[in-house]
């Protein structure tokens, strides 16, 4: 589908989770009124012409209207989606409307879902819904208050459009920007009255979105486009095995490359600082450094997998139990068993990790495509020995992230800090630049996992017991966020298994959590990256012993979940779902939920005589409430389908001897265009709140495309990436 833009992004050079508020220790209100006692639309300071009603909006005199966005932007649609939901509300011309990422403070954007100012979990616009309507509608009513008052007429005679008030009686009309002294001096109102849906513009419908002019025209700024006078370019050498430290180095051959300034080592690793990038990869490449692999990852993915496969059948934690699985298994009519293995996975964002600081004794300032600014904020603070306050943070755009530039370490802040610390804290600009290849072997993967999955069927073919074994690292465990394991039960390792939505009568799952020094981390989609695959692809295999079709024994099992099935049925409706299909083609079917997001996927695949494997067309359903921007929805489920693909077809960061084997995407492969399938979204119409879809299109690709392949061939995949995969 054709997208298009209008925004106006200011030019520049190149013209999860409820526990997070445990990473912080300070009291967080979290109220609509930002601006202090005097309750009065002009923040401090701002010129009177100025209109700023709360900490999301600001009008000007010329009719522009700023909408301050608390979440970042990193291709995920999320500036549009904010600016749409605001910009309803107030009633604003689209075309005047701008988007500015908000400055790093818990107290006026904290993201209500986690406690702390962050972007994650497809919350955006889930925690922003109700806040930003709000904000909207008490600065559109500022300014109807302004005109009543300026014009002597009933408030209630007035109305708004496209950022102009009128009033029918004397025909008058007034641009927003022209009101904005006078709706600056009023009080903020305590309550509004807001939109019903039946009247939204902008809401529901297609506007350009406002990221992609300044994307396309090269004036978008990402870290890697700054440039700061006197700036300094930094690479990090990290140590080769996880868990290995810096034992001695010896700076000579760095120092000796024509640009290296200085050599510094720090908590991470030693650090060339140079006035270059080339000079500073040089110089990385020149330095001797001995490391100490006392307490480091030694182990290859091979045995490790070994390890897990053993553990799945020793006894292990109930992460959800629902009468007796193990009994009714061992005297079913029938039983089914399969098991699914799934290789450690890179988040590979299209701009690897990137940050610059400017550090000096007093104040630290960062640049950065910032996801976690108060766990940022924080760490850089503690790293520089100043309070937080004194960490001011400039968040940009970001190429991506899929998860990785939000981590409780804020491991490339972190090392950003040290490093201008190193180097003297006097001030000069320092950027920090991971290359793909410190990308790929960085760390901070999706988890391997191992799932082993047993079903029982009674004599009329019905599933009536359910056992899953899930062995695997926690994301959660040895950080701020292990509050929220449980009976030692990491959630985001069985969310989507403990979960399962499918009415069964018995159900065990459980959870065997593995340690190693290999760090691990949320990935797009988190737990349901593999629970979704592992329960779709197998709920597949138990449908086709039932000797039933795959979709309506789905069906038939989501009668208590009107939602799933809903999306289910949809999927299946659109993609011809009984159609015949000639030889060496398949059609798939997989539904999964995920942050209250309800997906259903259909594939179609063609699988030749070498076993080759062509994804052809990928029919997706998706129930995310009220739809705010469907263009941003379908583009988010085709991304997701393609991410999602690229990771079953090829992905896994594999060790030998505790070293990462992949190093650029020569060998860790990512979908490329010519793969991508022809994709189908239909949007659910809903009156529920919004929820998130930047990550649960992810979830049902790879068991859909699994369950085609053997629609087509009679194979079951169960080693991902799958085997045999797309042509090259």
């Amino acid at each position: 589908m054709t997208r298009t833009s209008l925004a106006a992004v200011r030019p520049t050079r190149r013209e999860f989770l409820q526990a997070a508020g445990s990473v912080t220790t300070m009291a967080l209100t979290i109220g609509f009124e930002w601006l202090g006692p005097s309750r009065r639309a002009a923040a401090a300071g701002a010129s009177p012409a100025v209109f700023a009603p709360n900490a999301f909006l600001r009008i000007g005199a010329d009719g522009s209207v700023t909408v301050i966005a608390k979440h970042v932007e990193m291709g995920q649609g999320a500036y549009t989606g904010i600016a749409t939901v605001l910009a309803e509300e107030l009633d604003a011309d689209w075309a005047h409307v701008r988007v500015e990422s908000a400055p790093a403070n818990v107290k006026l954007y904290a993201n209500s879902a986690f406690g702390m100012q962050g972007t994650g979990g497809s919350s955006a616009m889930a925690n922003s819904w109700s806040q930003l309507r709000e904000a909207g509608a008490k600065g559109r009513a500022m300014l109807l208050t302004a005109a009543a008052k300026d014009w002597k007429v009933p408030v209630t005679e007035l109305t708004t459009e496209k950022g102009v008030v009128f009033h029918a009686g004397s025909k008058r009309k007034a641009g927003y920007g022209s009101l904005t002294a006078k709706a600056a001096a009023l009080p903020v109102p305590d309550k509004v009255t807001l939109k019903d849906p039946k009247d939204f513009k902008l809401i529901g419908r297609h506007v350009p979105r406002v990221d992609v002019p300044a994307k396309v025209d090269g004036t978008a700024v990402f870290t890697l486009d700054v440039a700061l006078p006197g700036m300094l370019v930094a690479l990090l050498k990290r140590p080769p095995l996880f868990g290995a430290t810096v034992k001695s180095f010896d700076p000579t051959a760095a120092s000796a490359v024509p640009g290296v300034v200085k050599v510094v080592q720090v908590p991470h690793g030693v650090a060339v600082v140079a006035r270059s990038f080339w000079a500073a990869k040089q110089g990385r490449d020149a330095l001797v450094v001995d490391w100490d692999d006392t307490h480091a990852e030694k182990r290859s993915s091979s045995e490790m997998m070994n390890e897990y496969r053993h553990l799945a059948e020793q006894p292990a934690l109930s992460a959800r139990k629902v009468g007796d699985a193990v009994p009714a298994i061992k005297n079913a009519a029938h039983t089914v068993s399969a098991s699914y293995e799934f290789p450690y996975l890179a988040h590979a964002p299209m701009e690897p990790l990137d940050a610059v600081v400017k550090l000096t004794a007093t104040s630290c300032e960062i640049w950065a495509g910032d996801q976690f600014q108060t766990v940022d904020q924080a760490n850089a603070a503690k790293t520089a020995g100043l309070d937080p306050q004194h960490v001011s943070i400039n968040t940009l755009y970001a190429g991506g992230s899929f998860g990785r530039r939000a981590n409780v370490g804020s491991d490339y802040i972190v090392e950003a800090v040290s490093i201008a610390k190193a180097y003297g804290a006097d001030g000069t600009p320092i950027k920090l630049q991971w290359t793909r290849e410190d990308d790929i072997h960085g760390g901070l993967y999706r988890p391997m996992y191992f799932h082993k999955l047993e079903a029982g069927l009674n004599e009329k073919k019905e599933l009536i017991a359910w056992r899953h074994v899930i062995v695997g690292q926690s994301i959660m465990a040895g950080g701020p966020f292990e509050v929220m394991v449980k009976n030692g039960i990491d959630p985001t390792s069985v969310e989507g298994a403990a979960t399962i939505a499918y009415e069964i009568p018995n159900i065990d799952v459980e959870l065997s959590t593995t340690r190693s020094a290999v760090p691990v981390l949320w990935w797009r989609v988190v737990g349901s990256s593999h629970t979704t695959f592992a329960v779709e692809a197998f709920i597949d295999e138990v449908a086709h012993a039932a000797g039933k079709d795959p979709f309506a024994f789905r069906r038939d099992l989501l009668g208590h979940e009107p939602r799933m099935k809903a999306v289910l049925e949809l999927a299946a409706d659109k993609a011809g779902w009984s159609a015949p299909l000639p030889k060496g083609k398949g059609r798939g079917i997989a539904v999964g939920e995920a942050f209250n997001t309800y997906v259903a996927q259909v594939a179609e695949v063609t699988v030749d005589d070498a076993g080759r494997v062509t994804v052809d067309r990928v029919v997706c359903a998706v129930d995310c409430g009220i739809p705010i921007n469907p263009d941003v929805i379908a583009a988010q489920m085709e991304g997701g389908i393609g991410f999602g693909l690229g990771a079953v077809l090829y992905g896994a960061i594999t060790l030998k001897n505790g070293r990462v084997e992949q190093d650029n995407f020569n060998n860790y492969r990512v979908l490329r265009i010519n793969e991508m399938p022809k994709v189908e979204v239909h949007i659910v119409p809903s009156a529920e709140a919004p929820t998130g879809v930047g990550e649960p299109g992810v979830a049902p690709i790879g068991p859909a495309v699994a369950n085609a392949i053997f629609a087509a061939t009679g194979t079951r995949v169960h080693l991902l990436p799958f085997p045999k995969s797309s042509k090259a």
